[in-house]
């Protein structure tokens, strides 16, 4: 009895160990008709170039000559000019034509042989404010005039001999000097003179009118 129940463990043990699949080894197959040559360090395939923006590669340039840039120059002749020179210049047409403004300006002299001339005045630029005021021979005839776009008629009565007929600015409009011009008639309606006058507040323009 225990001799067959020795044979009996025997017995299923060996089959329980061929029962175990043993591992298979696979093989690999090759393509038909294909060859793969082996990877060498050198290849003819050129590189690819990246299209990534991040990574942008310097080309190199041909040593081709710069151009030359133009550089500004405020030039007058052989002398360089700054932007100061242009203001002093300025500064310095503008200081003289201001004191010839502040000057006395003498219009000329005329005969007539008429009892009285008509003095014709108005702002011949921008209208402005340009007040003046009317001396005959150092009296005050007219003490305010607001020169306008239009003239103004002043009637001057005259003495035998000279008439010196003055006018002075009273102020300076808001476009400068006090600007007018004037016009001159005897009493039969000739035109005697005509002309124009820029003064600085304080200034006078004159005129003789000389009575035959």
């Amino acid at each position: 009895m225990k001799i067959y129940i020795v044979f009996l463990i025997v017995v299923i043990s060996s089959s329980l160990g061929f029962s175990q699949e043993a591992p298979i080894k696979s093989t690999p197959i090759e393509r038909a008709g294909t060859s793969f040559p082996p990877p060498t360090e050198s290849s003819s395939i050129p590189a690819r170039k990246s299209t990534n923006p991040f990574f942008k590669t310097k080309e190199r340039t041909s040593n081709l000559p710069s151009e030359e840039k133009e550089t500004f120059s405020m030039k007058t002749g052989n002398d360089l000019l700054t932007a100061g020179d242009f203001i002093e210049k300025k500064w310095t047409e503008d200081k003289r034509i201001s004191e010839e403004y502040r000057k006395d300006q003498y219009l000329g002299d005329f005969k007539t042989k008429g009892s009285y001339v008509e003095v014709l005045c108005r702002d011949y630029q921008f209208v402005d404010g340009d007040k003046v005021r009317v001396y005959v021979n150092g009296k005050m005839i007219e003490s305010v005039i607001e020169l306008q776009a239009n003239y103004t008629p002043i009637l001057v009565k005259l003495d035998s001999g000279f008439n010196t007929i003055e006018i002075e600015a009273l102020n300076q409009g808001s476009s400068g000097p006090n600007t007018a011009a004037f016009k001159i008639y005897g009493d039969q309606g000739e035109l005697i003179t005509t002309n124009e006058w820029n003064l600085l507040t304080g200034a006078k323009a004159s005129v003789i009118v000389v009575k035959q």
